[in-house]
Parts: structure tokens; sequence; C-alpha cells
């Protein structure tokens, strides 16, 4: 559990650093849970973090499964429809393999 803070913690950090701005973090609902929700200019990101100690079994990129971005995507779907305007949005992956942070923009679409 605290590793799982200490990463999104960095990748909160990152993400701001990168000019994003935090609008949710650990947003809940009956589908799951999104790490991150941010703002990227007009776009609005749905951010899942994940960390590895290290490479081992594929590192953190292969600890998202179909199911785990179906779990998301519906989750976004959720939030999305409790706002008035539906913006731009996308789902970005921040992983955190030992101590190396990759950010993969655009890394899942809510279509496939």
């Amino acid at each position: 559990m605290e590793r799982g803070k200490a990463a999104e913690n960095a990748a909160a950090r990152f993400l701001a650093g990168q000019g994003l701005r935090l609008v949710e973090r650990n947003w809940r609902c009956k589908m799951g849970e999104i790490d991150l929700i941010v703002r990227d200019g007009g776009t609005l990101v749905f951010v899942e973090v994940r960390a590895r100690s290290g490479m081992g079994f594929g590192g953190a990129a292969a600890s998202i499964p179909a199911g785990k971005r179906s779990r998301i995507i519906r989750s976004a779907q959720l939030y999305l429809s409790a706002l008035r305007s539906h913006p731009a949005c996308r789902f970005d992956v921040v992983l955190l393999d030992g101590p190396k942070l990759s950010w993969i923009r655009d890394a899942f679409q809510a279509d496939g």
C-alpha cells in the first residue's frame, strides 16, 4: 500500500512538472478506481500508475491487463457522465520500474 501511495505521489509530482494540473486523486466508483485525473490543457487525462521493484515478469507495463484497462475505461465513463460537458480525454500510464519512471501518453483507447 505504501509503495502504491509513494508511486502515485511521484507520478503526480512528475506530471505537475510537465505542466499537467491535478483534478482528482484516487477517484472511486462501483466500477473501480482511477489513480489520477489531471488536465493537460483542455484535455482530461485519466492516469493509471503502476510500480514494480524491477523489470522481472515484464515490469510495471505487464501489470495492466485488458480487464484492468476495461475497468478504468468504465470508471472514466461514469466520471464523465457527471460532467455538464465532455472535454477531450485520453488514458495515460505512468510506470515506475524501480527508480525508472516512464510516462506513456495515450496508452490505450476507450474503443479498444
